[in-house]
């Protein structure tokens, strides 16, 4: 008996069952306050809401941009934008992207990479959905679905679409190897195109309700079924109680029949000018959820979490220590006081110099929002994202005024100058 025991201990060992597995779980294009757990009464998402009710729950997260690409290099690397240089979704358009980017991918994969530390601490690791920094072989995954285009296949972007399987699959084959595994799970969803199905449509389709909002809260639908097909294989395999569930949102989303201003009717987009590539709420404002039994205790919490928190906090979650000079906290033990972001240029970034096309800096604490409006170079595609803002300061009482309604930087002038003294010494 004391033999097997030992040789129970060594497998054990061996196999790194002991290891928590992760997964991984990325929204795209969502507004933080379109989840039932955060209280919206238009849309439903009952597994996403379960998963709240089971997790740490950090319902002031923020990513450090209201744009996917720096978004996701961020959550990967650990790292603020202009740290990795990752900053906008091309470097001319999508002319010669290849050749362009490959400066700019080499810096990011010289950068430590939560994905690459994992592997090398034996896990198995799987990209479906969106990946911009090359092939999946590139990441650090040990396995993946191919990624050909500017930020992955047409079958990586089908996944949750078009089913699991090349997930669920995956699972599998690390549970027959007895290997602990990470999932990266980034569909492209409730991204446009918004074409839900039609059981889904016809649910949030109503007298007054514009079919754009509708298609949008759809597609939120759809992706929750997703979250509850693969959260219920984790059950179904035994495997619950020894895995970590991460969710997070790459940047907002409000679509046009639901925005808190008033938008130019040039507005070519069916989403608000204020949520997906703005620096206000509905851009970078995410729910972050951490879940897992008996070493996580479930709790909603208003404290500030920031997407650099999610390396430095996965590490401490599977019991490893993350590298020193991350900037993020681990937000099981520690709290944030204040966190910085930075906005640029949708497209054509300037590889090596950040600041060139910056559009705004901000920093946030419980109660203040500050946010500058730079004067880089506007390279953006559609070149009025951002001219219809031209104020130069903002400030913003979010716990009065979380819809970001009123600029009271006339009220409170030296907050706005405490602030600004923290931004520009953050980025400097």
């Amino acid at each position: 008996m004391k033999l097997f025991l030992i040789f129970l201990f060594l497998t054990l060992g061996l196999y790194g069952q002991q290891k928590p597995n992760v997964v991984f779980i990325l929204s795209d294009d969502q507004a933080w306050d379109d989840y039932g757990f955060m209280g919206s009464q238009e849309v439903q998402t009952p597994h996403l809401d379960k998963l709240a009710a089971e997790s740490l729950v950090f319902t002031r997260g923020y990513v450090t941009s209201p744009l996917c690409r720096p978004s996701l290099a961020s959550m990967v690397t650990g790292l603020h934008t202009h740290q990795h240089q990752v900053i906008g979704n091309d470097v001319d358009g999508r002319n010669n992207r290849a050749e362009l980017d490959k400066p700019v991918q080499k810096f990011f994969h010289q950068q430590s990479s939560f994905i690459r530390e994992l592997v090398k601490n034996g896990y198995l690791a799987h990209q479906s959905g969106k990946w911009w920094e090359g092939s999946w072989q590139d990441g650090g995954f040990t396995h993946g679905l191919k990624v050909d285009g500017r930020h992955g296949s047409k079958e990586s972007l089908a996944i949750g679409r078009s089913g699991m399987k090349p997930v669920t699959d995956f699972i599998d084959m690390a549970v027959e190897q007895q290997k602990p595994f990470v999932v990266w799970y980034a569909p492209f969803l409730p991204h446009t195109p918004h074409n839900p199905p039609e059981r889904l449509l016809k649910k949030y389709q109503k007298e007054g309700r514009g079919n754009d909002t509708a298609k949008y809260f759809a597609m939120i639908d759809w992706f929750d079924e997703t979250c509850g097909e693969l959260l219920g294989h984790i059950k179904k395999k035994g495997l619950e109680e020894n895995t970590l569930v991460v969710y997070i949102c790459d940047n907002g989303w409000k679509a046009k029949s639901q925005s808190v201003m008033s938008i130019p009717k040039s507005w070519p987009f069916d989403f608000s000018p204020k949520s997906k590539g703005s620096p206000y709420e509905n851009g970078i404002r995410t729910p972050i959820m951490f879940k897992l039994p008996g070493k996580i205790k479930p709790e909603f919490s208003n404290e500030l979490a920031s997407a650099i928190d999610l390396y430095p906090t996965i590490f401490a979650a599977c019991g490893l220590e993350a590298p020193k000079e991350l900037p993020g906290i681990n937000l099981l033990k520690e709290k944030r006081e204040i966190l910085f972001g930075a906005a640029y240029s949708i497209h054509n970034m300037t590889v090596g110099n950040p600041a060139d096309t910056r559009q705004y800096r901000w920093a946030i604490t419980k109660k203040w929002k500050y946010l500058i409006r730079d004067s880089g170079k506007d390279t953006t595609k559609y070149k009025y994202v951002h001219l219809w803002d031209t104020v130069p300061e903002h400030l913003y009482d979010l716990e009065k005024d979380p819809g970001e309604k009123s600029n009271v930087i006339a009220d409170f002038p030296e907050i706005a100058k405490q602030l600004k003294t923290k931004v520009k010494a953050w980025l400097d």
